[in-house]
């Protein structure tokens, strides 16, 4: 059995800390812990004590959505759902703030139900958001003055519910996505009195639901005139041979599909996109195209003709240059997400044909961009090294390649970038996160390596915490690649004493963990009753260039399982408080099939958690929501029998399973389907070892209800207990 080795060089990374003060837009400068790093003011003269942190401290933590700035860089609004464990009381209102911190944050609307999806007038006196309210019976789009005094009102009227809305340039309309029946089918369905589900082609379900015959379309009000009811929207899409296309979808794969629609400068036509191949994703990649709808209506034009898929289309603020995000299709499973600028042709209403991919030379995949004020170019956000941090692209080719804007010393994560498209100047806008912080909004200052906080709608809440921040540390494995991990500290650290050690297991593969406030696997809260955490970013992350993560395919599971217990090893020579002698190990969905490698490729754990984990390649490939790419990881069909599929099978080494382990799953998961829970229930049993088996019937691939949360957080306390702090076998 596999005890761990190889490894050739560990090199300490630095350690993540809080940064200092800065400007603060309430009264609340002691307690708040996600300040930018300059401006440091005076520490406390007593620090107060803090304690673990507890489940209801996580779930009641307010949760901060993505700001959006105002046309002239003024104002910013951002959505604050207050969590309750009864979902009936969970509240969700939007804020407004000065995104120049110099008026503190405050509620824009009060009421009950959910609002977000914001979007401002060209002229910032209107914002349209969504939300559900006065009994409707699906959410609408409604329009709220921000300057002066009015109630919103609602713009729409869509019984299967609207959103995305976006103002046209002038103002007078707004565009907006709905999932609809085509045709009759809603009727038809209505009075039908059988009860079946009918499918003659690819996919049939999606994440926790079976798909129907909903199809996204693109919908446009005008704007009514004041004391005036709207008029009725119009559907643009739904009657073209593009929707009627058996193989048209959104951008996501369900019913309820994005169309990331945008406007085009002069207002004439809607940029928008769809796919037209969904319906091969059982025997090949499928692509997103970029398309262009008349905003009268007619038949949509494809702007792009390749097999990339393509999203978010945003144009520069002078209109001339249209940008969008693009993964290149190559036959791999992963492809980093790069940044594409175009022409734009006023004339033809169209994109030059001078694509220019103004991230190639930067090896790494951007989550949200927004172009620059003067429109020479794109800011950008991309994961690095367990950290998101901010980059720039010019559009010209001489004006040189992506360059990191700044190394955040504060640590932790920025996502959803907002920047004013009207204002002239620069103002940056996003969330920013850590470990030790929730989500809040910032305004990030270039110049000086940092950002100052707009919201702090946690800062009490945080304060109060004993929140250690991860510590960063490499080592090189034993196959000559650098491994990157993050090490999390347990409440009340005392050095010289021996912790238990917890490997926690990322999902994906292709993502990263990240220093980064979670909920559904919160480092400090599985930590609280006193265990040292392990992060690992095995081959197969993100964040360390595409090679790197494309390196899995063909060895999906081998590889990583070794650097886990690699990654373990190295800890314990650097970190003498572990305890060799009492590690368990443990993750969800692709962190769970490496879970159930673990079982039967090493002792060394006492226990270990599985959620949502496959344990069967085969049944797996056959009963997920997502085929083709599991075929191309594993290195062909599975009637083929390839290697992978022999060799890195857990459930084929079913004769060397012998640690504990607690089996979670929901089961409404479509993507890891409950089946392969079963099967390793199965061979649990039939093997005669301690296992435990939780089913959440009402939950799907996440554990999202405030009391099923609970459980779940305390059913793995409890076994790691069992295992980890109780003699072993106890």
């Amino acid at each position: 059995m596999q005890r761990g080795s190889g490894m050739k060089r560990i090199d300490r990374g630095a350690t993540a800390r809080p940064s200092g003060g800065a400007r603060f837009c309430t009264g609340l400068l002691a307690l708040l812990t996600l300040a930018g790093p300059a401006g440091a003011s005076a520490a406390p003269t007593e620090t107060p004590e803090r304690r673990p942190i507890t489940h209801r401290d996580l779930w009641e933590m307010r949760r901060v959505g993505a700001p959006s700035v105002s046309p002239d860089g003024k104002w910013v609004v951002f959505s604050v759902t207050a969590p309750s464990y009864d979902e009936k009381e969970t509240v969700s209102d939007l804020w407004i703030a000065a995104a120049d911190g110099s008026a503190p944050a405050r509620r824009l609307t009060s009421g009950p139900g959910r609002e977000g999806g914001v979007d401002w007038s060209p002229d910032g006196r209107w914002i349209a958001f969504i939300a559900r309210r006065n009994g409707d019976d699906a959410e609408q789009v409604y329009l709220l003055p921000v300057t002066g005094a009015g109630e919103a009102q609602r713009l729409t009227s869509i019984p299967t519910g609207a959103r995305a809305p976006v103002f046209s340039p002038d103002g007078s309309a707004v565009a907006f996505t709905s999932s609809i029946y085509p045709g009759d089918a809603a009727a038809q369905r209505k009075a039908r009195k059988w009860n079946a589900r009918i499918y003659e082609g690819f996919p049939i379900r999606n994440w926790d639901r079976w798909l129907d015959e909903r199809r996204p379309s693109l919908f446009v009000v005008d704007l009514p005139e004041p004391g005036r009811a709207a008029a009725a929207a119009r559907d643009l899409l739904s009657a073209t041979r593009l929707a009627r296309s058996p193989g048209f979808a959104g951008r996501s794969s369900d019913s309820g599909g994005d169309l990331d629609p945008v406007w085009s400068p002069d207002g004439q036509s809607i940029l928008f996109v769809a796919s037209e191949d969904r319906n091969q994703a059982a025997y090949a990649f499928t692509s997103e195209q970029l398309w262009r709808i008349p905003a009268t209506g007619g038949e949509p034009q494809r702007l792009t003709k390749d097999a990339h898929s393509w999203s978010r289309p945003t144009f520069s603020p002078d209109g001339r240059t249209l940008l969008a995000q693009v993964e290149r299709r190559s036959g791999r499973v992963y492809a980093r997400t790069e940044l594409v600028a175009f022409s734009w042709d006023s004339v033809t209403g169209a994109p030059g044909s001078d694509p220019r991919w103004i991230t190639a030379a930067l090896d790494r995949s951007v989550t949200s961009f927004a172009p620059a004020p003067d429109s020479r170019g794109a800011y950008f956000l991309a994961e690095e090294s367990g950290n998101e941090k901010l980059f720039f692209a010019p559009f010209a080719a001489r004006s040189g390649a992506p360059r990191l804007v700044f190394e955040p010393s504060a640590g932790g994560v920025y996502t959803n970038l907002s920047i004013p498209r009207a204002s002239g100047r620069l103002v940056l806008l996003a969330n920013w996160e850590s470990a030790t912080s929730p989500p809040e909004v910032v305004r990030i200052e270039p110049l000086r390596r940092g950002h100052d906080p707009i919201s702090a709608q946690n800062a009490g809440r945080v304060a109060a915490l004993d929140l250690a921040p991860v510590q960063h540390f490499w080592f090189t494995s034993s196959k000559g690649r650098r491994i990157h991990n993050m090490l999390v500290l347990p409440p009340g650290f005392d050095p010289s004493r021996r912790y238990p050690l917890f490997n926690l297991i990322h999902g994906g593969p292709h993502i990263m963990w990240r220093d980064q406030w979670f909920t559904r696997w919160n480092y400090h809260l599985l930590g609280a009753p006193g265990y040292v955490i392990l992060l690992t970013n095995y081959t197969g992350s993100t964040g360390f260039g595409e090679t790197f993560a494309q390196a899995i395919q063909g060895d999906p599971l081998r590889t990583p399982g070794e650097e886990l217990n690699e990654a373990a090893d190295a800890a314990l020579r650097e970190f003498p408080f572990i305890d060799p002698a009492r590690q368990c190990a443990g993750g969800a969905s692709y962190g769970g099939h490496l879970a159930n490698w673990l079982q039967g490729t090493t002792t060394r754990y006492r226990c270990l958690v599985s959620h949502a984990g496959l344990v069967n390649l085969e049944s797996q490939w056959g009963t997920s929501d997502t085929v083709y790419g599991r075929e191309i990881n594993n290195g062909g069909p599975v009637w083929e029998q390839g290697p992978v599929w022999r060799e890195q099978n857990p459930a084929r080494l079913a004769a060397a399973f012998q640690t504990p382990v607690l089996v979670t799953i929901g089961e409404q998961d479509f993507r890891v389907p409950l089946n392969n829970s079963l099967e390793y229930w199965t061979l649990l049993q039939r093997r005669r070892i301690p296992s435990r088996l939780v089913v959440f019937p009402d939950e799907n691939h996440w554990i999202l209800k405030g009391e099923n949360s609970r459980l779940f957080y305390q059913e793995v306390h409890d076994w790691l207990q069992r295992w980890m702090v109780a003699p072993p076998g106890g």
